[in-house]
């Protein structure tokens, strides 16, 4: 491990930290930003459930939020699974990266601990999808619990409290969500330090950036934004 690798897995984490901080509702910015929109249509969408007594429609949506979910976290074993498989064989990839250009190898051990890095990532995309995939199933217990049209409308203070209930814990749920799914992404960049730590910086900024855009200047966000 050489001084720059250092200096691009802390430039790695600053970014990553800074940009999960920039797309939060405590951040200036994050206020305008795609995940705190589609809060405000969580809370819209579950507020608008309170005028109708057939919710077939709102299950639907539920159960599509948690396959999509538990998809992932199936996803993020499979590739623990491939970086220990990874550890493994550490010969023959070592014997692969002597002979490839612009590879910076620094041996068995850095290559080991990146791989290992690497697991660190996907295990903890795992516990984000597997706890964001329980609040959306404690979501559902929630909405199930709200109230009937008629009962919403004799006591509307009552029916609100519920509905906040539900809101809260589905925009939780979809906080873990897209920290899993910001971690995948951010993978990708992780995959340029096997290459070298130069690699690892610029595509670690180059997903950054493209997440920003998304964020908030993607046609997406435009689509739902009351100024559009």
């Amino acid at each position: 491990m050489t001084t720059m690798d250092y200096i691009a897995l802390v430039i790695f984490l600053v970014l990553w930290v800074s940009y999960a901080y920039i797309t939060t509702a405590r951040s200036p910015f994050g206020r305008t930003s795609l995940n705190q929109a589609m809060a405000d249509r969580r809370r819209r969408w579950i507020y608008n459930s309170l005028s109708r007594d057939l919710k077939m429609i709102d299950t639907q949506i539920m159960a599509g939020l948690q396959n999509g979910t538990a998809f992932f976290a199936s996803t993020s074993i499979f590739a623990i699974g491939g970086c220990f498989a990874l550890l493994g064989a550490t010969d023959r990839v070592e014997s692969v990266f002597r002979d490839m250009p612009f590879v910076y190898y620094g041996g068995r051990t850095a290559f080991e601990l990146k791989v290992i890095g690497l697991t660190c990532l996907f295990g903890y995309a795992f516990f984000k999808f597997g706890w964001s995939y329980r609040l959306f199933n404690y979501c559902t217990i929630l909405f199930g619990g709200m109230p009937m049209m008629h009962e919403a409308n004799a006591d509307r203070k009552a029916a609100e409290r519920a509905a906040e209930n539900v809101i809260r814990m589905n925009v939780i749920a979809a906080k873990n969500f897209n920290d899993g799914l910001r971690t995948f992404f951010l993978s990708i960049g992780y995959l340029g330090w096997f290459i070298n730590a130069y690699v690892f910086i610029v595509m670690t900024v180059i997903i950054i950036v493209a997440l920003l855009r998304r964020q908030f200047y993607s046609e997406a966000r435009l689509a739902i934004m009351d100024d559009h």
